[in-house]
């Protein structure tokens, strides 16, 4: 029997979800050989490999649905019937809310992102409130009634899914007893019944990462374990995580993405939930690799919001930027980004650069340095939201961008990001406080994220503190990229000795300058803003204005060196002597 028209949409559609999952997973196996092996640079291919998958494929399934069914693919009833179809054929799968997405993606690339219904889309999933179950546990349980801790946590290790011997596992295990020990917070020696760990290992960049709970008498704490391989085949545990806030940093939205093997994506997310519940879904989902599952949890949990409140959208705090326009919701912690129309005279960019910018970011190892962001076509806002001041203010400035649509204000093209409170501002209120210790602290996190963006081979380009966030962790995170560069692109250059005095005091530069080239020494105006600040800049990170160490971090980048960059403090790792 042939078959409909909408019945064959839904299909092709499933045909090519279908071959994305199985690629996507084939990339991720690819982890651990790699890890094994020592292989850093290809782990570092992987993620941007599964990004690019999936717009190719969505790219694949759309041609082929013009091609079979040319212009009656765009007939909006045929999508309202196909998706009632494929509904029916996803029912089975155990990842029906990425079938789901992925169907979204195919229909907004046919439509341009016009035509979003709910009746011919999956605004909001069918699968909503009902878990799915793989049948098998997702995690081991290893319990202190079997044996006692000595031999539970060596069962454990024996049991990880590594093909690597341990390097020293007594050590590993002395190591672990002594930080459940000494980790008052926990009380585990007297509380511990047993530890559940997830079956699959996660993989990113130099780490493997075994992730589970400690389940005590009175409730639970997260356990996440940082495994390492010493590079002659050996492995070893580096730290041991079980604070919230820590396992947080490790599933941070500024850093890649997990490479994991996942069967039921949102058992998954629901364990990891259960670890750090103030990671929302959406996060979640991106920090395994399912990022565009990421922006439809997103878009779902801010709709929910909007509904359940009634503040209004304002300009995000902190100066306003010369390229992007920046609005957020006072009782949401995220910000919306719009490209202006017309830049700073400063600023030598295009609209094209400045999205290519954002898609480098996307696909390169953040390093915990950079945030993460959600690009959206043709966003619609409720209209009464929006003041008629901020309204006038983002049409002058971005009017070729966003439209009134009956009672939506509809904006063409942004960003999401994560919200961050502005360095500049951070800093302002240290200052004023006489804080110190938190001003030290914030100062050298500038410069760590400067020097670790520069090790994974991005150099920031305005590295003005209006350029930089901090999270909630008191970590400090870039988020402007429109002069991001590759660093081994950089030419970095003493500035010249002038021939006369008057040169100095020109306003114009007495020497030419190029298009990339790069004069350290006038990073020293970034803290000229106050003494104190200034001291202690120079003094942690002085040797950001030297050209020598700029050249340096060049020289590791193009001879392969990988920085190690953990999500920890360096105070956390264990001591690795080995036990005679």
């Amino acid at each position: 029997m042939r078959r409909q028209t909408y019945q064959r949409i839904a299909a092709q559609v499933m045909v090519f979800f279908a071959e994305y999952r199985l690629s996507f997973q084939e990339i991720t196996d690819c982890a651990q050989s790699y890890f094994e092996s020592a292989n850093w640079r290809e782990i570092q291919t992987l993620s941007s490999e599964r990004i690019d998958l999936y717009e190719e494929m969505v790219e694949e399934a759309a041609a082929a649905l013009e091609q079979q069914l040319g212009d009656s693919i765009y007939q909006p009833l045929l999508w309202h019937q196909a998706k009632s179809y494929y509904s029916k054929l996803i029912k089975q799968r155990t990842d029906p809310e990425l079938a789901e997405t992925f169907y979204n993606s195919v229909y907004c690339r046919l439509f341009q992102h016009h035509l979003i219904d709910s009746e011919n889309m999956f605004i909001e999933s069918t699968r909503t409130g009902k878990e799915i179950s793989s049948g098998d546990s997702i995690y081991s349980t290893y319990s202190t009634d079997d044996s006692g801790l000595v031999q539970l946590l060596g069962r454990m290790l024996d049991e990880v899914p590594l093909n690597l011997a341990w390097e020293h596992k007594r050590r590993d295990i002395r190591n672990l007893i002594v930080f459940m020990r000494d980790n008052a917070a926990l009380d585990v020696l007297g509380q511990l019944e047993s530890i559940d760990l997830v079956n699959r290992v996660f993989f990113r960049n130099k780490a493997a990462y075994l992730v589970g709970r400690l389940k005590l008498e009175k409730g639970s704490q997260p356990f996440v374990l940082p495994v390492l391989n010493n590079d002659d085949g050996g492995l070893y545990i580096d730290t041991a995580l079980t604070h919230e806030d820590d396992v947080s940093i490790v599933f941070s939205f500024t850093r890649s993405y997990f490479l994991v093997e996942v069967d039921v994506p949102s058992e998954f997310v629901s364990f990891l939930h259960s670890l750090i519940p103030e990671k929302s879904r959406a996060e979640l989902y991106s920090s395994i690799g399912f990022y565009k599952q990421g922006k439809a949890e997103f878009y779902r949990s801010l709709q929910g919001h909007l509904k359940a409140t009634d503040d209004q959208f304002v300009i995000a705090p902190g100066i306003r930027g010369m390229v992007m326009s920046v609005f957020t919701l006072p009782s949401y912690p995220v910000v919306f980004k719009i490209i202006k129309d017309r830049f700073s005279s400063s600023k030598n960019v295009t609209r094209e650069v400045v999205k290519q910018k954002y898609q480098l970011v996307k696909k390169h190892d953040r390093v915990g340095r950079m945030a993460d962001t959600q690009e959206f076509t043709n966003f619609s806002f409720p209209r009464e939201r929006f003041s008629d001041h901020l309204l006038e203010e983002l049409k002058e400035v971005a009017g070729s961008s966003i439209y009134i649509s009956g009672n939506e204000v509809v904006i063409r093209h942004l960003w999401t990001e994560r919200y961050m409170t502005p360095l500049n501002m951070y800093i302002d209120s240290l200052v004023m406080e006489e804080d110190l210790e938190g001003l030290r602290h914030v100062i050298d996190e500038y410069g760590k994220a400067i020097k670790q963006l520069a090790a994974a081979n991005i150099f920031a380009g305005d590295m003005l503190f209006k350029n930089f966030g901090v999270t909630r962790h008191g970590r400090v995170v870039f988020y402007d990229y429109d002069e991001i560069l590759y660093l081994t692109d950089c030419n970095f250059r003493e500035v010249p000795k002038p021939i006369y005095p008057e040169q100095e005091l020109a306003s114009e530069p007495w020497y030419s300058v190029a298009e990339n080239d790069v004069f350290p020494e006038e990073f020293a105006m970034l803290t000229a803003c106050h003494q104190k600040i200034r001291a202690i800049f120079n003094e942690l990170h002085g040797d950001l204005l030297s050209v020598p160490f700029w050249k340096q971090a060049q020289d590791n980048v193009r001879s392969g060196v990988i920085v190690d960059v953990f999500p920890y403090r360096g105070e956390q790792r264990f001591n690795q002597l080995k036990l005679s």
